[in-house]
């Protein structure tokens, strides 16, 4: 005979179940609180606090994984090698993040690549609205680049695609219509080892992604020289230690046929302690401990850029689309040119403090397409990978000498 319970009795069981069932939610939250700051895990169980949209690259919990964040503009707001547990690479502003206040003139969310258009500044920069002088007060991220959110239009367990129509104005006041493409995918082991065209040595850690970004014009007119162009500029915001050195390869030859080697005055001079250029390699500090930024011209420039981090053990490679002949690219110095498209092609920028203040512990690399011009209908593309290895340093410095042409040892100032 079947025995039937008391009312009583399944009511107890249902709240012991329910009890056990808190328990086991109280017991993974606990667990998630355990993540380290400065983890993947931590990083990311912050960032589903303010955005329930994220998307995250790579099934492995304990291997290679990719944030992005739809609300940001698609943006890569970090990676990991390791898993939950392992060292989150890009930088995270979670205080502006978690305070919900918006900034005036830029949102300074974090994020280990963003997409944003040049030119910065000059005549046909689209950060500065006609008629206003050249500084902070009167600079102004675009909305569409800052505050508002790319569509996501498909994703999987290792792509994700966004879109975005914007319509921007420059400082001579000509109007762009345009669509942005954005195509970003999670590499495998094989993938990473086909970019750097070397084997990764045993207990080498690696997670690499890349981003396909595409602007078209969708306007009536052509973009060119009368009227301004735009730039696809992709930037990369990653965590600074006091022994991070950031390496540039450049093409050596004669001043007089290829320019000065660096730009090293965008903010004032960068000291002669914290850049040196020798033998097709410059070498900037990035400690995040003096406001500084170097560029690098397109007739100098190789499409590669690297950073060792010596007191985490982490090596990382930036890859770009550098086009064979190309010689075009915007400027973004902040004052009317005398020649608006003779820019850089890679730059770097590292954090400091200005007046007692500063906007975080991050250096960024940076590589910019050619100035697209562009007919009603057609576009162009940039390419951007991001390759961050972590492990011992002997097999590190067999990477950095295949790809930078020195050992880690020599990437140091």
């Amino acid at each position: 005979m079947k025995k039937i319970l008391p009312v009583a009795s399944i009511a107890l069981i249902m709240a012991f179940g329910a009890c056990k069932k808190a328990e086991k939610t109280t017991n993974s939250a606990v667990a998630t609180e355990e993540y380290a700051k400065g983890s993947f895990g931590y990083d990311l169980n912050f960032l589903k606090k303010y955005h329930k949209d994220l998307v995250v690259l790579g099934k492995d919990s304990t291997g290679a994984q990719v944030i992005i964040a739809p609300g940001y503009q698609g943006r890569v707001m970090t990676s990991t090698a390791e898993g939950s547990k392992g060292a989150s690479f890009g930088w995270v502003n979670h205080e502006l993040i978690a305070s919900g206040k918006p900034a005036e003139h830029i949102n300074v969310f974090g994020g280990e690549e963003r997409f944003w258009l040049g030119p910065e500044g000059g005549q046909f920069s689209i950060f500065f609205k006609k008629g206003v002088t050249f500084d902070f007060a009167n600079w102004f991220v675009p909305k569409e680049l800052d505050t508002e959110a790319f569509t996501l239009v498909s994703s999987t367990d290792t792509e994700a695609k966004f879109e975005k129509e914007m319509h921007l104005e420059n400082f001579s006041g000509n109007t762009f219509d345009l669509l942005v493409n954005r195509d970003i995918k999670l590499l495998d082991k094989k993938a990473i080892e086909n970019a750097l065209t070397t084997a990764l040595p045993e207990g080498v850690q690696a997670v690499g992604f890349e981003s396909q970004n595409t602007l078209t014009n969708k306007g009536t007119k052509a973009w060119d020289k009368k009227t301004g162009m735009l730039s696809i500029w992709i930037l990369s915001m990653m965590n600074a230690s006091d022994k991070t050195t950031v390496a540039v390869p450049y093409k050596q030859g004669d001043e007089k046929q290829l320019g000065k080697i660096v730009t090293d005055d965008y903010f004032g001079k960068v000291p002669a302690d914290r850049l040196k250029a020798d033998k097709g390699l410059i070498l900037f500090k990035a400690d995040a401990n003096h406001r500084s930024k170097i560029g690098v011209s397109p007739s100098r420039a190789l499409p590669l850029l690297g950073s060792y981090d010596a007191v985490n053990g982490v090596l990382t490679i930036a890859q770009f689309d550098l086009p064979n002949g190309a010689k075009d690219y915007v400027n973004s110095l902040w004052k009317m040119q005398d020649n608006p498209f003779s820019g850089d092609a890679a730059n770097s920028y590292n954090d400091g403090p200005i007046d007692g203040k500063q906007l975080g512990k991050f250096y960024e690399v940076e590589s910019s397409s050619p100035a697209a011009a562009l007919s009603p209908g057609k576009s162009i593309q940039h390419k951007h990978r991001t390759i961050h290895l972590k492990g011992n340093k002997e097999s590190l410095d067999v990477i950095a000498k295949k790809i930078l042409g020195v050992g880690v040892d020599a990437i140091a100032l």
